[in-house]
């Protein structure tokens, strides 16, 4: 069975290079292009994992994420945000908010592979 993998990026060539990485390497990409569209799909499809980007209008990742991990519907999902900001404050905020891992930018496949391995999604 194919692992679903939710992508939140507003930024539309990062998005179409982690969806691109992802597919390349097996798994299934769902796309949202902002925080609030990114947790409506992690209820609807309940992924094996999800990538969100932090810095985005309206919703930024830190409150879909926070939104996520307080839904019983959705809290077990692991996220793992995907961004530029690589300050310690940031990695630590995102975790105190519940996100499971910390990715930065620019992404490669290996990075992203690891990443996923990491959550045991093995495809």
């Amino acid at each position: 069975m194919t692992k679903r993998i939710l992508v939140i990026e507003d930024n539309p060539e990062d998005l179409l290079l982690a969806r691109d990485l992802l597919e390349v390497s097996g798994y299934e990409a769902i796309e949202a292009t902002g925080g609030e569209q990114g947790v409506e799909l992690a209820k609807k499809y309940k992924p094996d994992l999800i990538l969100m980007d932090i810095m985005m209008p309206k919703m930024d990742g830190y409150s879909a994420c926070h939104a996520i991990k307080m839904d019983k519907a959705t809290r077990k999902i692991p996220v793992v945000m995907l961004t530029a900001l690589d300050y310690e404050l940031n990695k630590e905020f995102a975790g105190d908010l519940g996100a499971d891992g910390y990715l930065t930018k620019p992404i490669s496949r290996q990075k992203l592979v690891d990443i996923i391995h990491r959550f045991s999604l093995k495809s």
